[in-house]
């Protein structure tokens, strides 16, 4: 069904701005890529209680302090094995939920980091996602690792990057969103400098598009970049609501919670399927069947 030329396909969704659906788009993402055949791994680092975690809604208490969690393993303190974490989610998709001590994790690693000094042994504070990644064999087992980090700058969304290297940029299209064109390259670039890693933009995918003048024009400008847009996805906020009310994907939404198909949802999740199959087209992934 799958043919794998490369390891695997890796990135996390990046914006500046908040409430653009970068959520959304991982967890949408996450489903197509699983329908297509794809062993996926949804790694949830975000802090705030509407994430990956709540859209999958494994029954998992995230502020369980005494419980094992993601942010032990990033640490260097786990109580168990990295698959011990895992939660089998929505069709197939496997999570790793986030936890509540990931609000506490630079003052956890800014810690790690100055032991290590004391016993004068390296340490990089960005590194300790793509360690615990390597020790768990994750390349071994998951074709596509997505990891849903913090918007803002620092060390959850470093252990990000520097874990999978590439990054789908949800872009509002809007003229807020149109500020951030030309910004798209300094963002990248500063990411590269703090990590000390080259990024790659897979994709820049315009969202709450509804073919207003304005919009057309913005949507031509982002198209005259150097960023790929390999779809643009419509204005869908009824789809989006419901999701999030029933804690699931705009896969699932539409399938089990929907009297009857709209074309328009229709339209939106074949868009998402067309933008997983170019991301997977960059890691050399080719899908010969999609489960309906």
């Amino acid at each position: 069904m799958v043919t794998l030329q490369q390891i695997m396909l890796t990135y996390t969704p990046v914006s500046e701005a908040g409430g653009v659906g970068k959520t959304t788009t991982a967890a949408t993402l996450a489903v197509s890529h699983a329908r297509a055949g794809l062993d996926v791994l949804a790694i949830d680092l975000d802090t705030q209680n509407g994430s990956l975690t709540y859209v999958f809604g494994p029954d998992y208490d995230r502020g369980d302090r005494d419980e094992d969690n993601i942010v032990r393993h990033l640490v260097g303190r786990p109580q168990g094995q990295f698959k011990d974490l895992v939660y089998e989610v929505e069709a197939g998709v496997d999570l790793v939920p986030s936890h509540n001590m990931l609000e506490d994790l630079h003052e956890f690693l800014l810690n790690e980091k100055q032991q290590a000094e004391r016993l004068g042994e390296s340490y990089s504070m960005y590194h300790q996602l793509s360690r615990v990644l390597e020790e768990a064999n994750v390349s071994e087992n998951y074709d596509v690792v997505i990891v849903d980090s913090a918007g803002k700058a620092g060390p959850i969304l470093y252990n990000a990057l520097v874990a999978v290297r590439n990054v789908v940029i949800p872009f509002e299209a809007t003229a807020k969103g149109q500020e951030s064109i030309e910004g798209l390259d300094d963002l990248v670039e500063g990411l590269e400098q703090n990590i000390g890693v080259d990024v790659g933009v897979l994709a820049v995918v315009p969202l709450g598009y509804k073919d207003t003048t304005d919009q057309r024009e913005i949507l031509e400008d982002l198209e005259q970049s150097s960023f790929p847009v390999p779809v643009v996805i419509g204005e869908r906020s009824s789809l989006i609501e419901g999701c999030w009310r029933q804690q699931c994907s705009p896969h699932r939404y539409v399938e089990k919670h929907r009297d009857y198909r709209r074309d328009y949802e229709m339209d939106t999740l074949k868009r998402f399927d067309q933008l997983a199959r170019h991301l997977e087209k960059q890691a050399n992934i080719e899908i010969t069947e999609v489960t309906a």
